[in-house]
């Protein structure tokens, strides 16, 4: 035991004085006076004893410079937001611990004025209380976007006609230059892209500068083919359709076979594609017109099988019968109503044996109930017309049996004209040049001859009113001021001599007059291209028939291919093409824009589903085309040095 020295003697001693009582104070001074050494003795004897210690915290600052608006608010972190009125040091209120990360960013810019703010030093460790965070206001904003698309070299960008900006690479890019509050900014392409040759253009290109601009896009995907679906190695006599045990089933591996000629499509209106017949392959590969309806969904990529027969050269079934439908056929027409309902007119059927035959039935397709109602015309083909009195409405007028005419839906009435077929009196067809407006289930001959032998073609002037020469398979578009045009095809030109034509006529639905407005009112005429995209009022596409074609959300026509005239091939040798062009209603131009000046000119498929400057279908007539709800254009099919089941979408 320990004993401390004198502790033995603390109950004699009296500290210098005598008394009766014990002293209240003297316990006290003894038991300190014991206690003291014992802290010193505990640390002797090696004791692990600490007194708790408080985390190492940091505080986030910097200094604010430059600012004259009022709403600044920054944050750290993503939280722990502090508002900043003036200029001069700051300090977020919550502080970080020691070694833990801070990052401060600007919430909201100031206003009153608008200023952008930019925050330099702003992200790391906390080791120490941090002051070294700028924040730097002017009044001025960036400018920038994204480059999407781009393959080529020698892509110049330029904001507000000068700050050139060379963008070499896709992704984000930024002018050197800022511009100040509230001025405008408007970006533009100084330089195209070169090697391979690109068309690169700019969406939300201009505007005022509020922000810092992140949102211009520069795309350089344009003038290009994507091969989206079908095959793309199919020789003459291939190309079987894939259809699925029974109609109404969607299937990637669903596919409708080859058309050569003559489908009918529509674009309902949920951007869905659909195809009705033509001359074509069946299931078991069997050439011969059809009556299959199918239907492509853009979004999913695939092919429903909806109605009629995977088998070719079915006969269509006609009142009392139930259900009624239309037969295999090829050449007819086809519009859809603002109810959304499809609508098919005419056509032809090539039987295995005996001659060919001609429609004049009209058919109406319901989406909803999937059900076929014949409207009007007559089961019997190769039917005389019944014109009645040109210009008066009658449930007794159809226009006779034809294939191959055009028509457009216009605000709620329907346009017909031409094809080849069957007049008023005629018992051999031959080509029309009968105009027809159809509305309420009633027919009215509006324009035209309603004979055969009548039809001919009436060139006064370019810009002058004239008539145009009976034809087939030509091209039709609607502009949106509610007139019907129509390009091309093969028929009667201005000497009578038959042949492709590259004529463009303009038809007034509110006067009843025929415009001619460009082209050549002689057969066979090469065409003539100038600078790939450049329009010219020289250009024009050569002569030609069985052309795709398609109007764009802008009101601008365009033309694919066709068989016809290329930029050297006068007729005997005639050509199938697929060059593309695009015309625009306000300048009266055609410009080239895709695709070679002569004609039968492969393909490149390129990569499946992916676009791409040199990709580009192989040269083809009569196949079918759809514009969708973007603006892009597609095709399928159609035949040239090969028939084909191909789907194309064009990017323009």
């Amino acid at each position: 035991m320990y004993n401390l020295p004198g502790l033995e003697n603390l109950k004699t001693r009296d500290w210098g004085r005598k008394s009766t009582m014990a002293s209240p104070f003297r316990p006290f001074f003894v038991w300190a006076a014991v206690l003291a050494p014992w802290p010193l003795l505990l640390a002797s004897c090696g004791s692990s004893y600490s007194a708790p210690t408080t985390p190492t915290t940091y505080t986030i600052g910097g200094t604010v410079s430059g600012l004259s608006g009022s709403g600044l608010v920054l944050q750290n972190n993503g939280g722990n937001n502090l508002s900043v009125t003036g200029n001069g040091s700051f300090t977020f209120t919550t502080p970080v611990s020691s070694g833990g990360a801070y990052a401060v960013t600007v919430l909201t810019q100031p206003s009153s004025p608008l200023q952008n703010c930019v925050v330099t030093n702003g992200s790391g460790a906390a080791n120490a209380n941090v002051t070294s965070v700028q924040v730097a206001c002017t009044n001025t904003f960036t400018i920038g976007g994204t480059a999407l698309n781009l393959v080529g070299t020698g892509l110049v960008l330029q904001d507000n006609g000068g700050n050139n900006l060379p963008v070499t690479t896709n992704g984000s890019f930024t002018f050197t230059a800022a511009v100040a509050t509230g001025l405008g900014y408007a970006v533009t392409v100084s330089t195209q892209p070169s090697n391979p040759a690109q068309t690169c253009s700019v969406a939300n290109g201009s505007g005022t500068a509020n922000a810092n601009v992140t949102n211009i896009t520069v795309n350089c995907g344009h003038n290009e083919w994507a091969w989206v679906n079908g095959s793309n190695n199919n020789t003459v006599g291939t190309g079987a359709g894939i259809y699925p045990p029974m109609p109404g089933v969607t299937a990637a591996a669903n596919l409708p076979g080859v058309r050569n000629v003559g489908p009918v499509s529509w674009t309902d209106a949920n951007g869905n594609f659909w195809l009705f017949g033509g001359n074509g392959v069946d299931s078991a590969a069997t050439t011969g017109d059809l009556n299959d309806l199918w239907k492509y969904n853009t979004a999913s990529g695939e092919w429903t099988w909806v109605s009629g027969s995977n088998v070719a050269s079915v006969a269509g079934a006609y009142p009392p019968a139930t259900p009624a439908f239309p037969g295999a056929r090829d050449g007819a027409v086809g519009w859809i109503d603002s109810s959304g309902n499809l609508w098919l007119f005419g056509g032809e059927f090539i039987p295995t044996t005996g001659p060919t035959v001609y429609f004049s039935d009209l058919w109406e397709y319901s989406i909803s109930n999937n059900t076929w109602t014949l409207q009007g015309g007559s089961a019997t083909t190769n039917q005389n017309g019944s014109y009645g009195t040109q210009n008066v409405a009658s449930t007794s007028n159809f226009p006779g049996a034809r294939y191959q005419a055009v028509a457009q839906y216009i605000s709620g009435q329907v346009w017909l004209f031409g094809g080849f077929g069957f007049d008023s009196t005629s018992t051999t067809p031959g080509d029309l040049n009968d105009l027809w407006e159809y509305s309420g289930g009633k027919w009215t001959w509006v324009n035209g001859s309603s004979t055969i032998a009548g039809a001919t073609a009436n060139y006064v002037a370019i810009g002058s009113a004239g008539t145009p020469g009976p034809r087939q398979d030509g091209a039709s578009f609607a502009d949106k001021s509610g007139n019907f045009w129509i390009f091309g095809g093969a028929g009667l030109d201005s000497t009578g001599t038959n042949g492709e034509l590259n004529d463009l006529w303009e038809y007034s639905t509110v006067s009843n007059t025929w415009t001619w407005v460009g082209g050549l009112s002689v057969a066979n005429q090469p065409g003539v291209y100038g600078t790939q995209g450049t329009a010219a009022a020289s250009n024009i596409p050569g002569s030609r028939s069985d052309e795709f074609s398609w109007t764009d959300p802008s009101g601008n026509f365009w033309i694919f291919g066709g068989f016809g005239n290329d930029s050297a091939n006068p007729e005997p040798q005639q050509v199938d093409m697929n060059d593309l062009w695009e015309y625009s209603v306000s300048t009266n131009e055609w410009t080239w824009k895709n695709g070679p000046v002569l004609g039968d000119g492969n393909g490149a498929y390129g990569t499946l589903g992916q676009l791409a400057p040199g990709n580009l279908p192989p040269n083809r007539e009569g196949g079918a085309n759809w514009v969708d709800t973007s603006g892009n254009l597609w095709l399928f099919g159609g035949s040239g040095t090969n028939a084909v089941n191909d789907l194309w979408m064009y990017f323009p």
